[in-house]
């Protein structure tokens, strides 16, 4: 399954990209919409994921407002930071939990790619913190940063393996054939919001051939 992250920054930009889209991440800290119209774009997608990264436009309470407004009008997935601070993220916790909206708590690590008995404490930090699904998006710099990264798909715990920059390419295609629920994917070339991230087009191409090779559905 491949999420796609839309980052607007044109509402209605957003709005067309989403008609056509299965299953959508939106960028509340990059798109430029207001509680009001949040709610909108989510009551009228059947499969989002809201998340507000950290923003020096944004305080923690235009944050909240953002993603609770979500929240209400029925988002199914909720990504918060795993460093952000415990009372906010413990009040949209509580949120999340009275609706069907599943939790990811994430971690990403611009710098590197840790070992992995420290990937795997991160991941548990995760679960701690009351996900449901953990997240661990690391900047790769060798393969062996993306066979740590796709090693923490062995646990049962679900868990979103993302390898950031050019390294990480590959990660990002592995991982949903290797047990993360799922990927991310731009809209188009030129329009990522991570590191490395393939556009939506390149990640179905690929992932159709490793399907072809393997026997898996991918989708």
């Amino acid at each position: 399954m491949i999420c796609v992250s839309l980052a607007g920054p044109k509402l209605e930009d957003v709005r067309a990209a989403m008609a056509r889209l299965d299953f959508v991440e939106l960028r509340l800290d990059l798109i430029q919409a207001s509680e009001v119209q949040v709610e909108a774009l989510v009551a009228g997608h059947p499969n989002c994921l809201v998340t507000c990264r950290p923003s020096r436009n944004l305080d923690d309470g235009a944050r909240q407002g953002l993603l609770c407004a979500g929240l209400r009008a029925g988002a199914r997935w909720l990504d918060l930071e795993l460093e952000s601070d415990l009372v906010w993220r413990d009040a949209l916790l509580a949120q999340a939990r009275k609706t069907a909206c599943r939790v990811i708590i994430s971690h990403h690590d611009h710098e590197g790619t840790p070992s992995r008995d420290a990937l795997s404490a991160l991941r548990q930090a995760c679960f701690s913190a009351g996900a449901e699904v953990a997240k661990i998006a690391c900047l790769v710099r060798r393969p062996q940063d993306s066979a740590r990264l796709l090693g923490l798909l062995d646990e049962p715990e679900p868990t979103l393996v993302i390898g950031m920059g050019p390294q990480g390419r590959l990660c990002r295609v592995l991982a949903p054939l290797l047990g993360s629920p799922f990927t991310y994917a731009s809209l188009a070339e030129g329009e990522e919001t991570a590191p490395g991230q393939l556009d939506l087009r390149t990640m179905q191409s690929w992932l159709s051939r490793l399907r072809d090779l393997t026997g898996e559905d991918p989708a």
